[in-house]
Parts: C-alpha cells; sequence; structure tokens
C-alpha cells in the first residue's frame, strides 16, 4: 500500500480532510474506513491489513483537520450523511464497501437510507442509535446532561459523565441523569475549565447522533449489503446494545467481531483492540 495521499473538500459548513492509500492492481471497490468523532487517525492500523485495496480514510466534520467554517455548535446525522454522499462523489470510484464504526456507523446508515447506489456493503460496527432501546428517555437525558454539562463546565466534568454512561451495563434507571457526576480526578481527567467548547463528542454529536433514527423500510429496500457488528467484549453496555436493536429492527442478526467497541484500534489515541483478528473478521464479512 502507499503512502496516504491527503485531499481536501469543500462542503457547506466545513471543509473536509481526506486520506487515500492507493492500492496496487486492485480491482476490488474502494474500502472506505469511519467513524465520528473518530478521525482517519483511528483507522491507521485497520487499513494496513487492506492493502490489496485502495483505502480511505477522513476526518469528519468538527474534528481534528475538518474545521467548520460556519460556527455550529452541533452537528446533525443529516450533515455528516451529506458529507459521505460529497466524499464518495468526489472519489469517482463507484460504489465503495463502507466500515463504520459508531457514530461513524450511524451516519453510513443515514447515506445507504439516501444514496444506497454509493455503497456496495457497509459494515456498520455498534452504531450508538440508543432511540431504539426501550430506555430511550433515560439515555438521552443522560446525553443532553453530558453536553449541557459540557457548554458549563468543560470537558473534564463531561468527560466523566460520558464515561459513567458507556460503561453501565444493562438497561438505565430513570433517573440516570440527575444522578450526581462521578469525579472528573478518579478517570485522570482535568476538573479545570480550558474554555473552549468545539469537542466533537461532547458538544457537536453527543445528541444528535444517540437520538438518530434509522429509516429501516429504505434500508430494507436498499441494494447495499447492510451488515450489523457488535464486539464480543461489549455485551450488555450500551454500544452493544444498541448494535443488537438495530439488526433487530432491520430483521438480520448481529456479526460478532473480536474485541470491544474499540476492537479494531492498534494503540491509536492511547487504546488497543485486538486488531489482527478484528481485520481477519472484517475481510471474511467484506467477501460475503
Amino acid at each position: 500500500m502507499s503512502e496516504p495521499k491527503s485531499y481536501t473538500l469543500d462542503a457547506p459548513g466545513a471543509v473536509l480532510h481526506y486520506d487515500v492509500r492507493a492500492g496496487e492492481n486492485t480491482t476490488e471497490p474502494v474500502l472506505l474506513l469511519i467513524g465520528s468523532p473518530m478521525a482517519a487517525q483511528g483507522f491507521v492500523s485497520l487499513a494496513a491489513h487492506f492493502t490489496d485495496r485502495t483505502v480511505v480514510t477522513y476526518d469528519p466534520r468538527g474534528s481534528e483537520r475538518s474545521k467548520r467554517t460556519d460556527g455550529a455548535a452541533e452537528t446533525t446525522v443529516d450533515e455528516h450523511a451529506d458529507d459521505l454522499h460529497r466524499l464518495i462523489d468526489a472519489l469517482d470510484a463507484g460504489p465503495v464497501d463502507v466500515f463504520a464504526s459508531s457514530g461513524g456507523a450511524v451516519n453510513a446508515l443515514a447515506l445507504v437510507a439516501r444514496h444506497p447506489e454509493q455503497v456496495r456493503t457497509v459494515v456498520a460496527h455498534e452504531p450508538p442509535a440508543s432511540s431504539q432501546l426501550p430506555d430511550r428517555e433515560a439515555i438521552l437525558a443522560a446525553c443532553v446532561a453530558i453536553r449541557d454539562t459540557y457548554l458549563s463546565s468543560g470537558f473534564g466534568p463531561a468527560m466523566a459523565r460520558f464515561i459513567a454512561l458507556v460503561s453501565h451495563s444493562g438497561p438505565f434507571p430513570d433517573d440516570f441523569a440527575e444522578r450526581p457526576a462521578p469525579d472528573p480526578a478518579a478517570f485522570g481527567l482535568p476538573a479545570e475549565d480550558d474554555g473552549s467548547r468545539d469537542d466533537p463528542l461532547l458538544g457537536q454529536n453527543m445528541v444528535t447522533c444517540n437520538a438518530f433514527r434509522p429509516d429501516y423500510d429504505a434500508l430494507r429496500a436498499a441494494s447495499t449489503r447492510i451488515v450489523i457488528g457488535v464486539g464480543e467484549e461489549s455485551g450488555t453496555v450500551l454500544p452493544g446494545r444498541t448494535a443488537l436493536a438495530v439488526a433487530e429492527g432491520l430483521g438480520t442478526k448481529a456479526v460478532t467481531f473480536p474485541g470491544g467497541h474499540d476492537g479494531f484500534l492498534g494503540g491509536e489515541y492511547g487504546q488497543m483492540g485486538k486488531p489482527d483478528e478484528f481485520a481477519a473478521t472484517l475481510r471474511t464479512v467484506l467477501t460475503g
């Protein structure tokens, strides 16, 4: 695989940055690896396992290099889906294969519902569509509390609330959002507020991503092959539960992937999953 070449793409309210690793003499579709708010840097290890294909990664709007140009404090799933539509158009490579994780999986499902002709296969790994769970009201209230804590108190206190959310196992009690926030110091997080308010997870995507409602009718009618992935270690924590709920909504069974929500990471952002095993499973899934 060649060294990645970086490009930019203008979109309403943002300039998107993406990277292309060209595969040599490949006849396979382009493989697009996406997350949200995780940026291209999070897919270096996974991309290295697909040297026989052209691999494209990108920074979603508001993340790392892809700065918003309109000053908007929130990013919608519709905006992300439109960005992906524009990116695939810019690649001019015909229907692509997509591996999408976390918020990227939500955005990819929204893309396929609107533009199925652009995607041959999408593997949506643990889409956090909390709206699909019976305890959705408690979860979405917790997401609002995380965003509001970020806006009022900054990164550390909000991230402590986020860790409590994604660490919780099983259904959420009705009063979860009203419980005292964890101490940021317990997670090695700063308690002081640095004044910034542009975090893509806690500020821009926290509420919109979790509130997403898949268009199951459009997805079932799509020409795209849709696979929902769930981590073997995700158990009954939120990302695992939402993956199973979305698969049920589609009338399919989720495919189990090695590791947990971070299963494909190989040290990026200080997180280590099971990248070799994960890539092998992804290759098997993509080949059908």
